[in-house]
């Protein structure tokens, strides 16, 4: 299943509460310059439809939504907010509010998965901050990488803990009872751009780099990573564990293509599958925790599919 945006595509995610609704962040001219478009979509019968879709003046990178309302949703913005969207208001009345304290472009927002009351941005001012939509300001910034912070990813066990991923070729673990990071990896030797824990194994991280491969790694060990998924062509710009399968991970690259791995087997039977449906950068995915094997991504070729991973990702489902 198929749909066109207006403007680049740069992240979807599935909505945790109705399993046929996706977002879908946007922004024009690759991102460089210009407005941005926040879109919601649904699929049936006929194909994905736009239920809802909200304007900004700058391109959006990321997306999130709520994990207790299912009407609510936060964009990260290249003009270093984060707007909240509520669509059960009309559309006068969005964006409901619009943080702003970020002095670069925001890149990244992940709503937590256990608490389900704040959510994280993360920026090109290298910092992370953490929010609730109760509070005017942000509650905290985390601020100890040395360059732009591409990814966080909450734990899926543990309400305090999360990872980012920074173009200072670290990831580093936080937890939110302690005044610093607990943990610092030089997981790559470039730019990490992507992280996302296990939702089986809470110690095993997920991250994908600008040097063109996934690793898994144990937080409790992490001199040494459980896995290198070598097969992309250029960087690692997303990267999703399964929320039905402990050794599954999917993956989305600028070589435009998307890839499912099971990172148990030797490294040469590591890929199962390869999706090469988009004609430009793969720079969002998101997998269904709702339907297992419900895939989407979106580029910049200006699409969205929405598709079980056993099917032709251009086929009505």
């Amino acid at each position: 299943m198929m749909f066109r945006t207006a403007y680049n595509g740069y992240s979807v995610k599935f909505s945790p509460f109705y399993e046929n609704r996706l977002a879908v962040a946007t922004a024009q001219n690759f991102g460089i310059i210009g407005n941005g478009r926040q879109y919601v979509l649904e699929t049936g019968p006929e194909g994905v439809k736009e239920i809802a879709c909200f304007d900004t003046a700058d391109g959006l990178y990321d997306c999130a939504w709520n994990e207790e309302n299912e009407n609510i949703l936060v964009s990260a913005s290249g003009d270093g907010s984060i707007k909240v969207w509520d669509l059960s208001q009309a559309p006068q009345m969005n964006p409901l509010r619009s943080f702003e304290e970020h002095s670069h472009e925001v890149y990244a927002v992940a709503w937590n998965l256990v608490q389900r009351d704040c959510f994280l941005s993360a920026s090109w001012d290298d910092s992370i901050k953490l929010w609730n939509l109760q509070s005017n300001h942000s509650l905290r910034t985390f601020a100890e990488h040395t360059y732009c912070i591409y990814a966080v990813s909450w734990n899926p066990a543990h309400a305090e803990i999360f990872a980012s991923a920074s173009g200072d070729n670290t990831v580093k673990i936080w937890d939110l009872r302690q005044s610093q990071s607990t943990l610092t990896m030089a997981a790559h030797e470039f730019e990490i751009l992507a992280c996302d824990w296990n939702k089986y194994n809470d110690c095993v991280l997920a991250t994908g780099s600008v040097d063109k491969s996934i690793k898994l790694w144990d937080v409790r060990h992490p001199s040494q990573p459980l896995a290198v998924l070598q097969g992309h062509d250029y960087a690692v710009r997303r990267v999703v564990c399964s929320p039905h399968h402990e050794n599954l991970v999917y993956s989305c690259s600028y070589d435009m293509s998307l890839c499912l791995w099971d990172w148990a087997k030797p490294p040469t039977e590591a890929l199962l599958q390869r999706w090469g449906h988009h004609t430009e950068f793969v720079v969002g995915l998101d997998v269904s925790s709702l339907t297992e094997g419900l895939v989407a991504s979106t580029g910049w070729d200006e699409m969205v599919y929405v598709w079980r991973q056993d099917m032709d990702p251009s086929a009505p489902m």
